[in-house]
């Protein structure tokens, strides 16, 4: 079975081999330590806080109030096509200044290092890594050029007509057809003889904690214009700045960040980046190659992470999915060991090879035996530690498939709960008892336990014991119908279905 299998079949554990990190961009800690640090956050709450949160506030509602007067007369179309001029475009650097002191009343600390271009010299400024709201720090500096942002931004209190000032480009992201819009929006404004103002891209398109450049989208590098990158650093003992997927609020983050006397913040304008022709032709590689400028002078590796990751690290947290936080990392080893989609994770349930002795111990050569990984063996040890968090030696391999399986496709709640069923039903009986229901339950629904066992009771209403799928799902359809979505093709919905009880027919 090659090197590694030998040393762990004469004992050598596989706990003693090192392997190289994964790193997780979507996650971030941060604990006040000592007793210093609480006293000190104690006591600046009560404090520093109260004064900058009044003064804060005065700021934004004097930039509201100005950003209202240099919006009156100018309509949605209006914004949308010409840039604004005269004195509404000196109005807005004053506001600008205006935010900018926001930021110095909050305690940032700006350094600033290299040269802002203009407009002439590029049209479009990429800034990255994208981890935190304190990052607009650099849009203000820079006296507010337009920005691409989440359509959600517009309808935020107060900030969403600041922003609206900027004449930013809108992207709704669940909306196909409006990144389409917004590419094109940019390829016009860039290349436009109009004096629009430059525009501020986030090209990773989501937040991270800065431990590496994830994959740049592709949007901004079509206009094949020349583009300055801008690097941001964020040189503190506490990071009370990075908002990510799985970590601290926002709320949270702001108020830890107003009870520190000052946190630095580090903008960098790198030179002005001018495509060569191969890249105008193809913006992937204008991405990559930009990305890659930054990565280098950050001292950061570049990961292929993308927004889709985000999304599913969301949806497994909500499902209350096993690991969920480690899924994103899950899914890379899994390219490497060459498994795409989740056919072989599939095809193990439909087979009778899904059996094991105690699917809730399987030890590193039983993993690498059921899933059939012995052609990496290296990387299968990195995906089975993300499961042996205590360095047992041992993982649920359960937990494997449900996170694969519920989240590498599109599926229906209905779906994802049927393979739920399968996974847990490990005696192959096409039963689940109520400790197996509920983790069934658990890890698809995100209910607690004890909602769970109160289903599992009115389920099972002979008090047989034993909970089967179909009986689930009759009752699902009268108590809880949202399970079943709208619009999804029936057919679909019950191909799991039918395979479980086709297996369940062998069995009896």
């Amino acid at each position: 079975m090659g090197k590694m299998n030998t040393k762990l079949v004469t004992g050598i554990s596989q706990m003693d081999c090192d392997t190289e990190p994964m790193i997780n961009p979507f996650v971030h800690h941060l604990e006040l330590k000592t007793t210093y640090e609480k006293i000190k956050t104690a006591i600046l709450t009560l404090i520093l806080v109260p004064v900058r949160v009044g003064l804060i506030c005065f700021f934004v509602v004097t930039g509201w109030i100005l950003a209202t007067i240099g919006l009156y007369g100018v309509t949605e179309q209006e914004l949308h096509e010409k840039p604004l001029d005269g004195w509404r475009k000196s109005l807005k650097s004053l506001i600008a200044k205006l935010i900018f002191c926001i930021y110095t009343i909050g305690g940032i600390r700006l350094k600033v290092i290299g040269r802002p271009s203009t407009r002439s010299e590029a049209p479009l400024v990429a800034l990255a890594p994208h981890s935190s709201f304190m990052d607009s720090v650099a849009m203000v500096y820079l006296g507010g050029p337009s920005i691409v942002a989440k359509g959600e931004t517009a309808s935020i209190p107060f900030f969403g007509k600041l922003i609206n000032y900027t004449q930013p480009i809108y992207v709704w992201r669940d909306d196909p057809d409006s990144r389409q819009k917004s590419v094109k929006e940019i390829i016009k404004r860039a290349t436009s003889e109009l004096d629009w103002p430059q525009i501020l891209i986030f090209p990773e398109g989501t937040c991270t904690n800065r431990s590496c450049l994830i994959s740049f989208k592709n949007g901004a590098f079509y206009p094949g214009v020349p583009i300055q990158p801008v690097c941001i650093r964020y040189p503190n003992k506490l990071d009370t700045v990075t908002w990510t997927w799985e970590g601290p609020s926002a709320l949270k983050l702001l108020w830890l960040t107003l009870t520190q006397p000052s946190s630095n913040c580090e903008v960098e304008f790198l030179p002005v980046y001018y495509p060569n022709e191969e890249e105008k032709r193809d913006p992937k590689l204008f991405a990559n190659n930009v990305r890659a400028v930054m990565a280098k002078s950050l001292g950061v590796p570049v990961v292929d992470y993308t927004y889709s990751d985000c999304k599913m690290m969301t949806k497994a947290k909500e499902m209350k999915l096993p690991f969920a936080n480690s899924l994103v990392e899950v899914r890379k080893l899994r390219k490497k060991l060459g498994l795409q989609g989740t056919e072989r994770e599939e095809a193990l349930l439909k087979s009778n090879n899904y059996t094991c002795r105690d699917c809730s111990k399987v030890t590193f050569i039983e993993f690498v035996e059921i899933m059939r990984l012995h052609s990496n063996e290296q990387v299968a040890l990195q995906l089975f530690r993300i499961y042996d968090k205590n360095n047992t030696g041992l993982v649920d391999i359960r937990d494997y498939l449900l996170g694969v399986l519920a989240t590498e496709e599109d599926k229906t709640t209905e779906e994802i709960i049927i393979l739920a069923f399968m996974i847990y039903d490990v005696k192959r009986s096409g039963k689940l008892t109520a400790d197996n229901f509920c983790k069934a339950l658990c890890h698809t629904l995100g209910i607690s336990q004890e909602y769970a066992l109160q289903i599992f009771d009115q389920v099972d209403r002979k008090q047989l014991g034993f909970v089967r799928l179909e009986d689930f799902l009759k009752w699902s359809a009268k108590y809880i119908p949202h399970l079943v979505y709208p619009g999804v093709n029936e057919k679909s919905n019950w191909k799991n279905l039918e395979i479980y009880q086709n297996r369940e027919k062998k069995l009896d």
